[in-house]
Order: C-alpha cells, then structure tokens, then sequence
C-alpha cells in the first residue's frame, strides 16, 4: 500500500508541474508575442513574390484583377487588424481565398483531398522590414501532394499570374 501511494503521489506531482510548466510557458509566449517578427518562408511549396506596393494597394490591385477575370473573392482575412483586437500587433497581412468552380471541381474530382487547398489563397503581408510580399502554394507542390493529373495543372497556375500581376 506504501508503494502504491507513493506511486499516485509522483504521478499528481507530476502532472501538476507539466501543466505549470505548460502555463507559464504559454504566459511567456503571450507576453512575447505582442511584436511579430516576420520572413520569407523558407519551406518548399510556398512561392513568396516581392511586391511593389504596400499591403492594402497590392490586395486592392489583387482584388481588382480578380473581379476583371470573373473570379469569386470568397473572403479576406486581416490577421493583423484581428490581432489588434486583442491587444497585438503585428505588420499588416491579409489572407484572400479565392476560386472558380469551373477550374476547381475537375480538381476535386480528380483528386477530392485538394478540397483542403481550395479554395487558392494569396496572403500578402509585410516583413519586419517594411517590404511587402505575396505568399502562396506553388501549383506544383498542390499537383504533387494531391497527386493531380498533368493535365489539370492549368486549372490552378492562375494564382501565379495573379501574384505577379498584383505585386508589379
């Protein structure tokens, strides 16, 4: 019985300092986190491409091209000013989802587990530098990870156009 209590004893212990550990390094973490410092994605399927305008002009210029090419602009995401809400900061960045069925649903049916990738998005943000960038999936890397036939590939290098086009 001795055993057996000394057991449940080091366990509680145990645990009890794993979740203090957990939480006051989640209270650094938060703490820390009022200034994000952000880079270029060194990670292979991401295509990053310089832009020449701020953040808001290039998503404007993104938004423009979009609705000029019958493409849906599904949503924007402002992670930044959604940051700001609770008390963050961090350089403007905006994630825009965007899509056409008629190029998206050949995808679908040829691979359905790239619905998790579609709709496209595009995020343009700003480095702690000041320069601007857009951010995306490289059409090869969703051609490869979905295992899509050759022949669709088509279908999603519009985002690369777009990215190009917005930032020039």
């Amino acid at each position: 019985m001795g055993v057996s209590f000394a057991i449940t004893v080091g366990l509680i212990a145990r645990l009890t300092t794993g979740y203090t550990f957990r939480e006051s390094g989640a209270t650094l973490l938060a703490r820390k986190a009022h200034e994000v410092s952000m880079t270029p994605a060194t990670n292979k399927g991401i295509v990053d491409q310089p832009s020449n305008h701020s953040v808001e002009q290039t998503v404007e210029r993104l938004k423009a091209i979009l609705q000029s090419k019958g493409v849906t602009l599904f949503a924007v995401i402002d992670h930044s000013g959604e940051a700001e809400k609770v008390g963050m900061k961090m350089p403007p960045t905006k994630l825009l989802i965007f899509g056409n069925p008629k190029a998206g649903t050949p995808l679908m049916l040829a691979a359905p587990s790239i619905a998790i990738d579609l709709p496209l998005k595009i995020l343009v943000w700003e480095d702690h530098e000041g320069k601007v960038w857009t951010s995306y999936n490289s059409p090869e890397y969703l051609m490869n990870r979905h295992g899509l036939p050759q022949e669709l590939l088509a279908n999603i290098t519009v985002v690369d156009t777009l990215a190009v086009k917005s930032a020039a």
